[in-house]
């Protein structure tokens, strides 16, 4: 079990009438808006091909994995999960299906961060403000309720949103290991628009420390108290949208 201890800066609380579920929105729109909900999505993410289909609450999440010698396509929808190999259908177990699923849907939903956090299912807390690197940005805490709320519904983020942009620029997470909490801490980099949408790369960060508190993420990485594990490049990156 970890013991916490509290090296939280001063934070200042909001000053605005604007509410967390505002600030989310006005995220979301920054990033795209309504075309996210009416579009076809492609990219490539380590080698393997993504894809993903929405359209007004309907959604097809897809994943290709080739190698030299088989081909695998894994299917995500409102009517469940699918795996194909070579076009024929797999018999999976419920263990794996939800592995695979969560392993597809992950990805998918990192990609397009800010969107979904409108969802019914999700709660936003609005923990004021906090400055990195010199801009001021809302700090808003997320979490899900565990009806709609998904696999990883007692998962824990944080957002800084840019005050100006209404940009998500890092973003924090908390997630289940075998032996306890894992945490991650992401920056934002090569922000683009692509026909409509806005997609950025990750670095990737971990704590160098067990003993801290996850809203203090921020502030761990601003005092380089973060170990940088890998880079997040979404390639080959194309949207379609339609009406």
């Amino acid at each position: 079990m970890l013991t916490f201890f509290n090296c939280k800066e001063e934070t200042k609380k909001p000053v605005t009438s604007e509410t967390a579920e505002d600030i989310i929105n006005k995220s979301i729109n920054a990033a795209g808006g309504d075309v996210f909900d009416h579009s076809n999505i492609n990219f490539d993410f380590r080698d393997i091909h993504y894809k993903a289909q929405r359209d007004s609450g309907k959604f097809r999440l897809e994943r290709y994995i080739k190698d030299s010698v088989t081909e695998i396509k894994d299917v995500l929808s409102n009517s469940g999960f699918e795996r194909f190999e070579k076009d024929a259908k797999v018999e999976l177990s419920d263990s794996l299906v939800a592995l695979y699923s969560a392993s597809v849907n992950s990805v998918h939903y990192f990609s397009v961060l800010p969107y979904g956090l409108d969802g019914g299912a999700v709660f936003k807390e609005d923990l004021g403000t906090e400055e990195i690197k010199g801009t001021n940005y809302h700090k808003i805490k997320v979490t899900f309720a565990e009806d709609g709320g998904g696999e990883d519904h007692e998962d824990e983020f944080l957002y800084w949103i840019n005050k100006n942009t209404y940009n998500v620029d890092y973003l924090a997470y908390s997630y289940e290991e075998v032996d306890g909490m894992g945490y991650r801490f992401r920056e934002a980099y090569n922000a683009r628009m692509v026909n409509g949408l806005r997609f950025v790369d990750y670095n990737n960060y971990k704590p160098t420390s067990v003993n801290f508190n996850f809203e203090d993420l921020g502030l761990m990485f601003k005092n380089g108290e973060l170990e940088l594990l890998s880079k997040i490049e979404l390639s080959n990156i194309t949207v379609e949208q339609f009406n």
